[in-house]
């Protein structure tokens, strides 16, 4: 009861508000910080007519992600056809998202939440807007307009991040969708078929991170807000101002 009392005070502290509809990433390994009393700390600041969101990735659903060629370097060609095999097919309902984070996993499974379809990017999601932000997620827009990330920009949503620097900021993405001459690449994934499954191949932007950072860096501190939940670093800022800084940047320094 004390530490959530003790979140709830650190979260508006952050500015966080009843009513925001809140983007939230969390790394609570190490922090003491335990998922399912951040959950309802940040439940009990939103209130009814808010919207808590977290990112509920599955790289590892794929063939063409980072996170699937460190899981498969080395094997043999027949090592590898087994693994390919045994990947289980993505549910929006079932499929965890063990690279998000405890607080990730804990708002997925928790009642009333609710998934995009994405079975690379999607987002679950709880509260007075969570069916609206979700309910449509096309293959070949992981997080532009077309996506959830997008439907939160344009809803005036807020950013929270936890323990997490602008390395993962998921709203930077955004601004990759909006920049001139981006490339694209393919995709390719497992998904459910009425009790099978198969592989599935689209298009979309290539998306990169390598530079998040340094965006990071240079992000108005105006619009930033840093404070701690316990011991823990946090900062929070809102999505339309992070996307508008990234286009700023990429387009001007990416090469």
């Amino acid at each position: 009861m004390a530490e959530g009392a003790a979140l709830a005070a650190g979260l508006r502290a952050l500015g966080v508000t009843e009513g925001t509809t809140l983007l939230v990433h969390a790394a609570l390994g190490g922090t003491g910080l335990d998922a399912r009393t951040l959950r309802d700390a940040l439940l009990e600041v939103l209130g009814g007519g808010g919207t808590l969101v977290v990112p509920a990735f599955t790289p590892e659903n794929s063939t063409t992600s980072a996170a699937h060629l460190r899981q498969t370097a080395g094997l043999t060609a027949d090592a590898r056809a087994r693994f390919l095999a045994s990947m289980p097919a993505f549910d929006p309902a079932r499929t965890p998202c063990p690279g998000m984070g405890r607080l990730a996993e804990c708002v997925r499974l928790s009642p009333g939440a609710v998934r995009s379809g994405h079975p690379q990017t999607s987002f679950a999601a709880l509260g007075a807007r969570a069916g609206e932000l979700v309910k449509d997620h096309p293959a070949d827009c992981h997080l532009g307009e077309e996506s959830p990330l997008g439907r939160l920009a344009a809803a005036g949503a807020e950013e929270l991040m936890i323990n997490v620097g602008f390395g993962v900021c998921t709203s930077f993405h955004l601004a990759e969708y909006r920049i001139p001459d981006i490339p694209t690449r393919p995709y390719r994934c497992v998904v459910g078929t009425g009790g099978g499954r198969e592989w599935f191949e689209y298009r979309d932007i290539e998306l990169d991170d390598s530079d998040f950072e340094l965006i990071g860096a240079d992000f108005p501190r105006g619009s930033l807000r840093e404070g701690k939940l316990g011991n823990v670093a946090a900062m929070a800022f809102p999505i339309k101002e992070a996307v508008a800084h990234a286009t700023k940047w990429m387009t001007e320094k990416r090469r």
